[in-house]
């Protein structure tokens, strides 16, 4: 009787002698794919704050209200001013129209964010760019450029036409009086400054009309109403807080006595802005958009 052999397992050849293993790279035949670099992030952000009408309604608003009403309170309280019947120095109505044009750098400060949350763009933004430090230290220089330019424009035009009726009576500020050059300078920064206030609450709140709110209530109504807190700490807290702090660079002469010095207050302003905007940066790096 013949016998048959079973071939031995472990000499028998196998039918596939190795397992191909293949590596994926998916960016191998996409020449060029790389992060944005900050220049291309920073063109994106000055297109998209240009691309929405918003923008030049409020730069407009900023305008009227600052330049506008300047000019048209120094024309309706003339002589009074000459006269001394208001007790406030000249100068102190030359920047009258600050007090209002706030309003409309804060509003857009804060659109600049809250508008791509409320379209979802926002989402867009990030994965085109990973790196969301690169966004918002874009955002905040475009908006802090537009806003100074603003700012200084406007300071000059309420200047020139409010002093022209203060000139008529005998009242007039020159360009070469103390503070009237810093006021003009200062106008424009800390217009600048109150924009990335506003970009940092918007990040971190990220609903418009929340952000406003707390924005204009902060630098508005409570920095007026904490002049109302008795004894000498209420008097610091008016001081320091940002509105008050960061406004008096902006005036020629201040309506309240009570003010820290021109370029400490600002000091104090940015300050306050540089915290701010590095929690906001810390939160949008780590929160879902």
């Amino acid at each position: 009787m013949t016998e048959v052999q079973t071939p031995d397992r472990s000499t028998a050849t196998p039918r596939h002698s190795a397992v191909d293993v293949v590596s994926l790279d998916p960016d191998r035949h996409v020449p060029g794919v790389r992060p944005p670099g900050f220049g291309a992030v920073l063109h994106a952000e000055w297109i998209k704050l240009w691309s929405v009408r918003s923008t030049r309604w409020s730069l407009a608003m900023l305008f009227v209200l600052g330049a506008g009403l300047t000019t048209l309170i120094c024309w309706a309280a003339a002589d009074a001013i000459a006269s001394g019947e208001t007790g406030e120095a000249a100068g102190s109505f030359l920047t009258w129209g600050l007090i209002f044009s706030q309003l409309t750098a804060l509003a857009l400060g804060t659109l600049v964010v809250t508008s791509e949350y409320g379209t979802g763009m926002v989402r867009a933004s990030v994965t085109a760019v990973p790196r969301r430090g690169r966004i918002v230290a874009a955002k905040a220089l475009v908006v802090s450029g537009v806003l100074f330019v603003a700012g200084l424009v406007t300071a000059v035009a309420g200047y020139l036409g409010g002093n022209w009726f203060l000139d008529r009576e005998g009242a007039g500020v020159a360009l070469s009086d103390d503070g009237v050059l810093r006021a003009l300078l200062g106008n424009g920064l800390f217009l600048a400054g109150l924009g990335l206030f506003a970009l940092a609450t918007g990040l971190l709140i990220r609903n418009t009309g929340a952000a406003l709110t707390v924005g204009m209530g902060l630098v508005l109504v409570v920095g007026q109403l904490a002049y109302a807190l008795p004894g000498t700490w209420g008097e610091w807290v008016a001081k320091l807080l940002p509105g008050n702090a960061g406004g008096s660079v902006a005036m020629i002469e201040p309506f309240t006595g009570v003010a820290l010095a021109p370029w400490t207050g600002f000091a104090v302003f940015a300050a306050e802005i540089a915290v701010l905007l590095v929690a906001a940066t810390l939160v949008f790096r780590r929160r879902d958009a």
